[in-house]
């Protein structure tokens, strides 16, 4: 008798720690949310019972990582805690400069400040939101070339590509305002989405014609690699080191949250050839980061990375981990909700444009079923529709909508167990049936930049 693998069906790890979780009653949820102007970013974490806002700097470290942190050296310069991550980051990118950041968007930051003009285009295959900031904030454009299968509303096991017909088209027509390439992967804006290493490949040859940069969007470059190795031809007797080793060899330099897939609770980084701008970085961050060994990061944060990004490209963890976000997803999708199919790797992102087709995208469809899920199951979540990627005209004050309203559910790293997922697919159960009955929201508040973070809704009647 052949038994299946224990590898495929069941976390591949222990659980040594544990915290207790808030659960709450519906009338008081109702009250919380109400209290925080229904955004789900101003609620107390003591509140919220699933915490499935963001996947970044949520997960669960693991033993090894807690005890590396106790070595931490805390020299301010020259720390053997940034030597070790610095050799951790180059071996995994082949990039020579590693400079540490605090997170993703400092290295996005600074890289943008030291790189770009007012004036200047930077494409990529969706930027996410605070790469989108930080380019505007430099007076450049950003721009979108997301896969066409995006567009089409089909499936395809890598919906998370830039589209190359495209990008040849403005890197010919507009090759001097061109500044930079950032391919993000998974393509976060657009589901968790995989990239292929075929596109990547592509872009870079591209890019290289033009003699444009291409950077890598890292934060989650382990589990795109899982997926190369499982949707693409050719690459699943290869090892998941291997396959991010040739992911790395087709950028130029690459940024990284590494709060996402090195398991850590801060921490990012800067990889670049180029020493001309890896030089003028590291004189930026001395006003805001820190000394260039430690851009405000603790050594004992330093090794709690170098760890991590070793223990993320084990690939019993990642056959898990899109399993069993995979599992959520088709729960969800059972209760009758449109889920963004093929589900992505860290994370379930629910349509909610088409989950509630009565309310348009000018009362935030995803906001409202952002808020219903916590009301209801003490689910918080977070909205990637018109009020995350959206944005309001300054001189007409017209709301100009995104492509999709989706809700994402991130899923922490190690964090949940089955019976908790197997609980929010029960409730989501019970709340389909009167999601006809929600309603939509309007702004009461919204800032400049980055305005979900901060935002005030009020519920419309």
């Amino acid at each position: 008798m052949k038994l299946p693998s224990a590898k495929t069906v069941i976390e591949p790890f222990r659980i040594k720690s544990v915290e207790p979780m808030p659960i709450l009653e519906a009338p008081k949820r109702k009250q919380l949310i109400k209290d925080a102007s229904y955004n789900l970013f101003l609620l107390p974490a003591s509140a919220v019972t699933f915490d499935l806002l963001t996947d970044s700097g949520t997960s669960a470290m693991s033993a090894r990582q807690w005890g590396a942190m106790m070595v931490g050296d805390e020299s301010y310069a020259g720390s053997s805690s940034y030597l070790k991550f610095e050799k951790t980051v180059q071996d995994l990118t082949g990039l020579e400069h590693v400079i540490p950041t605090h997170q993703g968007r400092s290295a996005e930051a600074l890289l943008m400040t030291a790189m770009i003009k007012p004036g200047e285009t930077v494409i990529g295959n969706t930027h996410f939101d605070t790469t989108r900031a930080n380019i505007e904030n430099a007076g450049a454009k950003a721009l979108d070339l997301p896969s066409p299968s995006i567009a089409l509303g089909i499936d395809d096991d890598f919906k998370g590509n830039i589209d190359l017909t495209k990008l040849q088209e403005h890197l010919k027509n507009e090759t001097n305002k061109v500044r930079a390439i950032i391919i993000t992967i998974t393509n976060n804006s657009v589901g968790g989405q995989p990239v292929s290493m075929e596109n990547i490949r592509n872009a870079n040859e591209l890019a290289k014609s033009y003699n444009i940069p291409l950077f890598l969007d890292c934060a989650r470059f382990a589990e795109n690699a899982y997926f190369i190795k499982i949707r693409e031809n050719g690459y699943s007797d290869r090892s998941i080191p291997s396959i991010c080793k040739e992911m790395f060899s087709y950028c130029d330099g690459a940024i990284m949250s590494a709060k996402k897939d090195a398991f850590a609770n801060i921490g990012g980084f800067l990889a670049i050839n180029n020493l001309e701008i890896a030089s003028q970085i590291r004189s930026l961050m001395v006003l805001t980061e820190g000394f260039p060994t430690y851009g405000g990061l603790a050594g004992r944060d330093m090794e709690a990375l170098a760890v991590g990004l070793k223990e993320i490209q084990e690939e019993d963890y990642l056959s898990y981990r899109i399993r069993s976000v995979e599992y959520f997803g088709k729960g969800i999708e059972a209760a009758g909700l449109k889920v963004v199919t093929p589900i992505g790797g860290h994370a379930v992102y629910i349509d909610a444009g088409k989950t509630l087709p009565h309310i348009p995208s000018s009362q935030f469809p995803g906001q409202s079923l952002s808020v219903a899920l916590y009301e209801h199951i003490g689910i918080r979540s977070v909205e990637v529709g018109s009020v995350m990627l959206g944005h309001r005209d300054p001189e007409t004050g017209k709301e100009h909508p995104a492509p999709q309203e989706l809700v994402r559910l991130a899923m922490p790293r190690r964090v949940y167990t089955q019976s908790h997922v197997d609980y929010m697919v029960e409730m989501i159960h019970y709340l389909a049936p009167h999601l006809a009955e929600l309603r939509g929201f309007e702004f009461s508040y919204q800032a400049r930049f980055l305005r979900h973070f901060t935002a005030k809704f009020k519920k419309l009647t």
